[in-house]
This record gives C-alpha cells, sequence and structure tokens, in this order.
C-alpha cells in the first residue's frame, strides 16, 4: 500500500498571525494538503474575516479567532474553543511577530522587550499550551518562524535578531523535551521575500533590492508560496525523524558570502 506522506487530511493546524503575507502562504499550502486552516490576529476582527473569505474562496476550510499570543490567559481560552469547535490542534506554526527597525544606541528599552514578548515569549506560551493536548494524544508539529536574523546581525534590528536568535534555542529546547512525546519541533527561516511589505525597496535601482539580487545565490526575491514545501514537510508524516532543525529557505544565501560572478 503505498502512503502519500505529504496528505494533511483530517489535520487541523494552528497559524497564528496567518492572516496576510507569509502566514497566510504557508497556510494557504497545508490546506490545498487537506488541513483544517485555524488563523489568528491580536486586534482586527476586519483582518480575520477577510483572511477566512480569502482561504473560502479556494476551498479551504478555514476558522479565525482574535487573541494575543501573549497573554497566557486568552492564549489558554483560545486553544480551548478552537479545539472544541474545529478539533485538536496537530499542527502550529508560530508565525505571529513584530519588528521594530531601531539602531541600539536609540531604542528605548521598552521596544526591545516589546519585539522579544511577541517573537520569542509569544511561541513559548502557544507551544506550551498546545503541546499539552499534543503529549495527551501522542504526537503532533510544531514550527517556529525563524529567520536569518537568528543566524546573522544586521544594522538596527537587535530586538528582532535577539528574539529570532533565541527562538532558534528554544525550538532545540521544545525539541529535546517533546520529542519522546512524538512530537517534532522545527523551524523555518525565510530569507528576503517578495511581499507587500517589501514591494517599495524591490524597484529596479533602489540600493536595497540591488544588495538582495547580488546577496542571493538564486539571484530573485523569494514568492511567498515557496515556503508551502517546508511547511508542507515539516507538518506531515515525511518529517517524522527530523527534530530541533532550521530550514532555511533563502535561496542560497546563508550558503555563501556573496553570490558568484559570472566571470
Amino acid at each position: 500500500m503505498s502512503i502519500n506522506l505529504f496528505d494533511l487530511t483530517g489535520k487541523t493546524a494552528l497559524i497564528t498571525g496567518g492572516v496576510h503575507g507569509l502566514g497566510m502562504a504557508m497556510a494557504k499550502g497545508l490546506g490545498h494538503a487537506g488541513a483544517k486552516i485555524v488563523v489568528n490576529d491580536h486586534s482586527s476582527q476586519e483582518a480575520v474575516d477577510n483572511a477566512i473569505a480569502e482561504y473560502k474562496a479556494e476551498g479551504i476550510e478555514a476558522h479565525g479567532y482574535l487573541f494575543d499570543v501573549t497573554d497566557e490567559a486568552a492564549v489558554i481560552a483560545a486553544i480551548n474553543k478552537i479545539e472544541t469547535e474545529v478539533g485538536p490542534i496537530d499542527i502550529l506554526i508560530n508565525n505571529a511577530g513584530i519588528i521594530k527597525r531601531t539602531p541600539i544606541i536609540e531604542m528605548e528599552v521598552a521596544d526591545f522587550e516589546a519585539v522579544i514578548k511577541v517573537d520569542l515569549t509569544g511561541p513559548f506560551i502557544v507551544s506550551k499550551n498546545v503541546a499539552k493536548g499534543m503529549i495527551e494524544r501522542g504526537g503532533g508539529k510544531i514550527i517556529n518562524m525563524c529567520s536569518m536574523m537568528s543566524e546573522l546581525g544586521r544594522d538596527s534590528v537587535s530586538a528582532y535578531a535577539s528574539a529570532k536568535g533565541g527562538l532558534k534555542m528554544l525550538t532545540k529546547n521544545m525539541a529535546t523535551e517533546w520529542a519522546k512525546f512524538n512530537i517534532q519541533t522545527n523551524g523555518i527561516g525565510p530569507g528576503y521575500f517578495a511581499t507587500s511589505q517589501t514591494a517599495p525597496i524591490r524597484v529596479n535601482g533602489h540600493p536595497f533590492n540591488e544588495f538582495i539580487m547580488g546577496r542571493t545565490p538564486a539571484g530573485r526575491w523569494g514568492d511567498p508560496d515557496d515556503l508551502q514545501g517546508a511547511a508542507i514537510f515539516l507538518s506531515s508524516k515525511a518529517s517524522d525523524f527530523v527534530n530541533g532543525h532550521v530550514v532555511y529557505v533563502d535561496g542560497g544565501i546563508l550558503a555563501t558570502i556573496g553570490k558568484p560572478s559570472n566571470e
């Protein structure tokens, strides 16, 4: 009997912040692989409703909830509601995050701590409480959205890099503690992607666009759909013995000190 290792039929996946951008792209990938999709936003019911409409327009079963990933009481209440109304959470993608671009010497402590709270403490809170149910049921998949800043520094993103570096190590510790319960915890580290947020700097002639094009061996920005394969793999039976790793979907940036010349 052949087994489709990437089939997610019957699975329920929670993607935090999955109402737009890279989170939505990954959620759509999981949805088209058969999973029921659950997404959240922390401030806008309209954003949740619009996202659900977009998923459903593509034939994906989707559900949306409004809660703050940094509020443990709200997270626990939301998880209970999701598992009652939709089903047990089999897959968790900790995608919700923020960034503040400020030089270290100018950054307020409150701003630094705000980034850490959303990008590092948030995944801790959500994973901790989702994992309790996974342990009881005998398994699950957790994916933490890391970053190239889990490995590299860059001007003006000290808080973000600190959070994402911490998230890489939190991923390894989750894998260490929960592997015996048949929970696989891994990360995805996106490179530079073509999204609405990067549109202003992706025009020809823009210095940052030229930098990325020259720094990326693939010679292009990532398409959000490029993340779907990694997300499906790490959510599926195909990754049952993969634990504690970060898969960098970056067009080769971390593999090289620079794009090879044509000479």
